[in-house]
């Protein structure tokens, strides 16, 4: 809600800051007075109302927005393509005690949509397998061998979650060896859809439902709804068993739809309030095996989720055992939960090591392409000795660095590279990549406009780079020049209070579709600054002239500009940017600043 007038000016005058950043309020005119009415109206404090205008709230929707409900939010399944199709074969599964197989991806996402679905089965008398794909030797999705491999062992119904919508070859194996495929999934679909029983997906063409911004998890979640009440209206739960409590599941949903980055918006964000609660509650023993040996402390929050959950879960399916994450979640054992979360979390630091070692190497790619092209649209690095399971996270990295789309290669000895690339908010990166394969550059690729795929000849790399350029050259011209940073307010060090926080936590979660409130701590004297951990943090104390104090963290920024700026003003003031949360140190919550810009202060 920004007028003409503000976005003429830059807050505190930064045009340019550390990272290369304007700064702009977030708010015009109009939208303080709209969340002061808020305010009132609601009773909350008005910088609650104030970010919460800022994300799009209204007078009308506030009061729902501070309580979000999963009962208003969701739609009746059945206006699901396919819903009623997928539930009646899965009740029928049930009610005849077939053997059913889950066939899942290696992210969390496919992880947490294999475990809701194995618990449900689970509790209705079935013990369904799980299939996770190798990341490396099967590639994501159902594949012809894996489908021989599931009927041999006897299973009559497939289930393909997070996957399967693209996967003709193998749903034809299975057609032809007549034995029923269910697909539940969430990914981008063109008009040609396999063969199946059902295919839910509300980004198929032919959905109407306005779903298109769940994760897999939540279309598993609002599948086994439909199943739910199917087995209900067949008296299932009268006669074999009681009716199970979907709401108790909710901390997988949570856990996939934060992983998978989806919009947390909506449905989205009810599930994610909701599923926090349960997750609190401690009822599933491979999370809590997980918390433990990540050291989480304090109330588990979206971070926890997505940046320590998380990656521990997705190093099984990068560098290990694709499964482990599904068998965590589904664990009935107090010890072979604390194995596999010990297993997941020595993989993950297995995992840590590799990317840092794969990044300096990809950086200096990176910088050797920009000194050759300043102006060179996407980046593309490759390396015979980089790990394929870990490219998506070189890619992102390279992307944040340098603010422009990246793609990370790992080559293999046949000839060929497997590669993810991420992009930049206004540069569409999946159609690139589809027009690159259409062109003949590409073995295989596809995505959407924030991350992509591909698999190419190591001989078309630089003809590929070069196409790139030319197809989103002038969209990155664009988006960089455009990139500004919303600020919601400014605050000062002895403002930064633990109620102010958790007031803050009442327009929450924060995540995709739902920034992170980003408060500026105007001329902050940087006490202390240093570097600290293996991953070149920087971690700070800032004070105000009222002698406030404020401690802050700015992650994976000695290198950077912003690390910089920061060590070479300590004892001198900065506009400093970030968001708040609490740190539960022994126990004890403190306020902290994750810090994410910074600038100098400029003179009368």
């Amino acid at each position: 809600m920004l007028s003409d007038y503000q976005t003429s000016k830059s807050y505190l005058g930064v045009d340019k800051s550390a990272k290369e950043r304007r700064w702009v309020e977030s708010l015009d005119l109009r939208g303080v007075e709209l969340a002061s009415a808020i305010a009132q109206g609601e009773d909350i404090p008005d910088i609650v109302a104030r970010v919460m205008v800022a994300r799009g709230q209204d007078s009308e929707s506030a009061a729902h927005y501070l309580d979000p409900s999963i009962k208003r939010l969701m739609p009746d399944p059945s206006t699901m393509t396919d819903m009623d199709k997928a539930a009646d074969r899965i009740v029928r599964a049930i009610q005849n005690r077939e053997k059913i197989a889950i066939f899942g991806d290696y992210d969390v996402d496919g992880a947490t949509s294999s475990a809701l679905m194995a618990l449900f089965l689970r509790h209705c008398g079935c013990e369904a397998t799980i299939y996770i794909p190798d990341r490396i030797f099967e590639g994501y999705g159902p594949n012809p061998d894996a489908m021989d491999q599931l009927i041999e062992q006897g299973h009559t119904l497939i289930l393909t979650l997070d996957c399967g919508s693209t996967s003709f070859d193998a749903l034809q194996r299975a057609h032809e060896r007549k034995t029923d495929v269910v697909v539940i999934d969430h990914h981008q679909v063109g008009e040609e859809l396999p063969l199946c029983v059902a295919l839910v997906n509300p980004n198929r063409q032919d959905d109407l439902s306005q779903l298109g911004h769940l994760a897999a998890v939540g279309v598993t979640f609002m599948t086994l709804v439909a199943v739910n009440r199917a087995l209900r209206q067949t008296g299932f739960y009268k006669s074999v068993c009681p009716a199970p409590d979907l709401l108790g599941w909710l901390d997988l949903v949570a856990l996939g739809t934060v992983c998978d980055v989806v919009p947390l918006i909506g449905l989205n964000r009810a599930f994610v309030v909701k599923g926090l609660m349960v997750i609190r509650a401690n009822r599933n023993l491979g999370l809590n095996a997980l918390l433990a040996v990540s050291r989480v402390s304090g109330p588990v929050s979206p971070y926890h989720l997505g940046f320590m959950l998380g990656p521990r879960i997705n190093a099984g399916g990068r560098i290990g055992d694709a499964a482990l994450g599904a068998k965590l979640l589904t664990s009935e054992d107090q010890s072979q939960a604390e194995h596999i979360a010990s297993e997941l979390e020595r993989l993950n630091k297995e995992r840590q090591a590799l990317e840092q070692i794969m990044l300096e190497d990809a950086i200096a790619q990176a910088e050797r392409q920009l000194m050759e092209d300043p102006d060179g649209a996407g980046l593309v690095t490759y390396s015979s000795d980089w790990h394929a399971g870990i490219v998506g996270l070189l890619a992102s990295r390279l992307k944040e660095r340098f603010r422009r789309p990246a793609f990370a290669i790992a080559l293999g000895p046949d000839g060929t590279g497997t590669g993810s690339g991420r992009s930049i908010a206004g540069s569409d990166l999946g159609g690139a990549v589809r027009a690159a394969h259409a062109a003949g550059l590409l073995v295989k690729g596809g995505g959407h406009a924030m991350a992509a795929g591909l698999t190419i000849e190591t001989d078309k790399i630089k003809e590929f780079r070069h196409f790139l350029h030319e197809r989103l050259s002038e969209q990155v011209e664009q988006a960089r020049s455009n990139d500004e940073l919303r600020i919601d307010a400014a605050l000062t060090a002895t403002g930064a209070t633990e109620d102010l926080v958790k007031m803050l936590e009442k327009a929450g979660p924060y995540g995709a579709g739902n920034p992170e409130p980003i408060f500026v701590f105007p001329s902050h004297k940087i006490a202390f600054a240093d570097v600290v951990g293996q991953g070149g943090h920087i971690r700070c104390t800032l004070s105000n002239s009222s002698g406030g104090k404020l401690k802050g963290i700015c992650f994976r920024a000695a290198e950077e500009p912003i690390g910089k700026l920061l060590l070479e003003n300590r004892g001198s003031s900065l506009h400093v940017a970030g968001s708040l949360s609490l740190d539960y140190w022994q126990g004890r919550p403190s306020v902290q600043l994750r810090i994410i810009d910074a600038a100098e202060v400029k003179g009368p």
